[in-house]
């Protein structure tokens, strides 16, 4: 958690990851992000992994930090609610982010007639208003057929990571932030559109990869764990520890070199193809298998804490293969010895290492992370401090079933 954007407050209303990480990241840069939660919880508030009780992990990581206000959104008056929060005055205020559709009572027009310098981030999945999530999008732009061995064929590989929407959440946070700032020199609100099919057909582009099968005629094909356009892959240690290696920089390729002692075998696959693969990595992708076998040779032919001690010596870029509760029982820079992680109880009822922003500014002193809130947390004080409602209006509100708290 940092400072920086305590001037801010933004007003969210989301599920699931791109919308809700986006206001995660602007609630640990210190910004008040306000959530608008569905009484009872949204389509999310149950998402896997959860407890055995139900309580959701997923949750509770997106939200930390944030208030949350619980409002029958089905109800007009809890509508009326929730575009008053929305558009309340504040210089550091008037700012929207969700992943509502662009129709509805959530619609920028309509809430700009409330406040026109009102700024909202909507995060979408195709810029026509049609539905997409990441594992729909990733598939779109071909990526599960470049994932993968080769000898798969034609079946697709899904990714368990959901780049898209992570991606999207950071992009949303800069986008937010520019357009504020945007504001503040004229005065203008407007509505920022993140479509994910967009982002990702951008992000291709941006990699070259349009390019590579326009000018080729041609897609991508697998080339399983090897790193493409340079050298990497995984490989098998004397004592059967798998270790990812990768020489993408001259440094890492003359350190992997020195660190296996290979300079005389390497000099002689150079000099049989007429190459140098020290000035050159596209050239050690293209004599992977030569490389591959030769490196493969000497890795297993040493026992994994004397590899990698000596890789460590001489700079070696190389990680360990490892599922995650081995990470975290086994490697103190993951999160034991990480200053991110804090160990704070949730919700849930648990309490476990959670970590707040990746980000380490020198100026500004990190916080530690704080827990996500219980649905409807904050409803008195927001309906209070936000809207100026009474004690009185408040408790007609949850009289009425219109508000609830936790």
């Amino acid at each position: 958690m940092h400072s920086l954007l305590s001037d801010l407050r933004v007003v969210e209303a989301s599920s699931f990851v791109a919308a809700p990480s986006c206001g995660l990241h602007l609630a640990q840069l210190g910004a008040t992000v306000i959530r608008l939660d569905t009484i009872g919880g949204g389509p999310d508030f149950r998402r896997w992994p959860k407890s055995d009780a139900g309580s959701s992990f997923f949750w509770e990581g997106l939200n930390k930090g944030k208030k949350s206000v619980a409002i029958d959104l089905r109800q007009p008056r809890g509508r009326e609610l929730a575009t008053r929060i929305i558009a309340a005055p504040g210089p550091g205020a008037g700012l929207f982010l969700t992943n509502f559709p662009v129709s509805g009572f959530l619609a920028h027009e309509r809430l700009a007639a409330q406040r026109p310098d009102l700024i909202t981030v909507r995060v979408m999945g195709h810029a026509s208003g049609r539905q997409a999530v990441d594992y729909t999008v990733n598939n779109a732009v071909g990526l599960p057929s470049m994932t993968g061995p080769a000898s798969l064929g034609t079946e697709p590989v899904n990714h368990v990571l959901p780049a898209w929407d992570l991606l999207a959440g950071s992009h949303a946070t800069f986008a937010l932030l520019a357009a504020e700032r945007h504001r503040r020199a004229t005065g203008d609100g407007q509505e920022i559109r993140l479509p994910l099919f967009d982002l990702a057909t951008s992000t291709v582009g941006h990699l070259g990869q349009i390019a590579e099968a326009t000018v080729q005629q041609s897609s991508r094909p697998r080339y399983g764990n090897a790193l493409y356009g340079a050298f990497g892959r995984d490989f098998l240690t004397a004592d059967g520890e798998r270790i990812m290696v990768v020489a993408i920089t001259e440094g890492q390729w003359s350190s992997l070199v020195r660190a296996l002692d290979i300079e005389a075998a390497i000099k002689q696959i150079e000099d049989k193809h007429g190459v140098s693969f020290k000035s050159d990595e596209g050239n050690r992708f293209i004599h992977r298998d030569e490389l591959f076998a030769l490196v493969e040779g000497e890795i297993r032919s040493r026992p994994y804490a004397e590899l990698t001690r000596h890789f460590d010596e001489l700079g070696v870029c190389w990680s360990l293969y490892r599922d995650l509760k081995e990470a975290l029982d086994e490697d103190p820079e993951f999160a034991s010895e990480n200053p991110i992680f804090s160990q704070v109880e949730h919700p849930s009822g648990f309490t476990y290492l959670t970590p707040g922003s990746a980000t380490a500014f020198s100026g500004v002193a990190r916080q530690h992370p704080v827990r996500a809130p219980r649905l409807g947390e904050h409803t008195e004080e927001v309906l209070s401090d936000v809207l100026g409602l009474t004690g009185g209006e408040i408790a007609k509100l949850h009289d009425l079933g219109t508000v609830a708290s936790a």
